[in-house]
């Protein structure tokens, strides 16, 4: 099982080569593929080096696996070559993910519509991510008609390059800007660019995938995107307007027996998830699992994971697994 990591020197291509470890996916040959800057660097995964390759090298040695993510534009442009050669990529931009001939996969969500011809297959938005993990099942029970959802972006997010400038920033030191404005003791209500209608690429991300995900176009969903001074993991304040009623103990109960959804909700002893407990950890955490009292079937959820691992590593190799458990690879 020969497995590309395309991106292998960011921060995303780090966590994919520490979760492809720590989960002994069975890589017999690791192939690190990153910018012509980066060619020559050693990579050391499960005790062993492995020196860094070119995208050309990367190709000719006919991965079975490629894990991309080193962006959309590089998505684009090479991940069709590495399928043309006979590689499964799995894609961590947004290249591919608003594809129709392309799936968009949360393995405990839609594998199921994986098969052998699926050569680049999407790996959703962390935020998205993170939230249908949580809406999924009670979407099946209960049939949701709308999301409002505002998110709390760590800056791992945009990646080194943002964490340096936060924690230079919280060190009163002067360094390269990730955003146009301080980070550190503010928040950027602004998540990838603005588009006509008004919203960020980011804010109608989290629209357009989410009813892919869930495979319901008709869920109505709006979405407010920012970014706040947190060095990694993302929170959502979720509000979800069902068609059915429902009991808060069942809700509880439903996500409790939900694989990789971890329920926090204790509010007489202040606890409810939170990003610094999250990160280093794969599961979703909920909490603050209330009723909206303004409208009838509605439900306020508060939603936190790590969006390097869950957001974008972890769900990347656990597509990998769906796909040797299944003998599709």
């Amino acid at each position: 099982m020969k497995v590309a990591v395309v991106g292998a020197t960011g921060l995303v291509g780090n966590m994919m080569l520490k979760v492809l470890e720590e989960r002994n996916f069975p890589v017999t040959e690791l192939i690190p593929v990153a910018s012509e800057k980066s060619v020559g660097k050693q990579i050391l995964f499960k005790g062993k080096n492995y020196s860094v390759v070119g995208m050309e090298e990367g190709i000719r040695l006919r991965p079975h696996i490629a894990l991309f993510s080193a962006g959309g534009t590089t998505s684009l442009e090479w991940a069709p070559k590495f399928a043309e050669a006979g590689t499964i990529v799995i894609d961590n931009s947004s290249a591919w993910r608003m594809h129709a001939d392309r799936p968009l996969i949360v393995p405990e969500i839609n594998a199921d519509i994986l098969g052998k011809n699926d050569k680049i297959i999407a790996n959703p938005n962390c935020s998205t991510i993170q939230m249908v993990m949580a809406l999924n099942p009670l979407h099946h029970k209960y049939k949701i008609k709308r999301i409002v959802v505002s998110t709390y972006q760590s800056v791992s997010g945009t990646g080194k390059k943002a964490v340096d400038q936060l924690m230079n920033e919280r060190k009163g030191i002067s360094g390269e800007m990730a955003y146009r404005y301080a980070i550190d003791l503010n928040v950027l209500p602004q998540i990838d660019v603005f588009t006509e209608n008004g919203y960020t690429k980011e804010e109608m991300k989290m629209v357009n995938e989410t009813r892919k995900i869930l495979r319901d176009d008709s869920i109505r969903i709006t979405s407010t995107t920012v970014r706040v001074p947190v060095k990694g993991g993302h929170s959502e304040a979720v509000n979800i307007e069902f068609e059915n009623d429902y009991t808060l103990s069942d809700i509880r109960d439903l996500l409790s027996k939900t694989p990789g959804v971890t329920v926090v909700d204790d509010p007489a002893n202040a606890k409810y998830p939170m990003p610094i407990d999250a990160e280093g950890k794969d599961d979703v955490f909920v909490g603050r699992i209330r009723r909206d009292e303004s409208q009838a079937n509605t439900l306020n959820l508060w939603i936190v994971s790590d969006n390097l691992r869950k957001g974008a590593a972890t769900n990347a190799v656990q597509i990998a697994e769906y796909l040797v458990s299944k003998k599709i690879v």
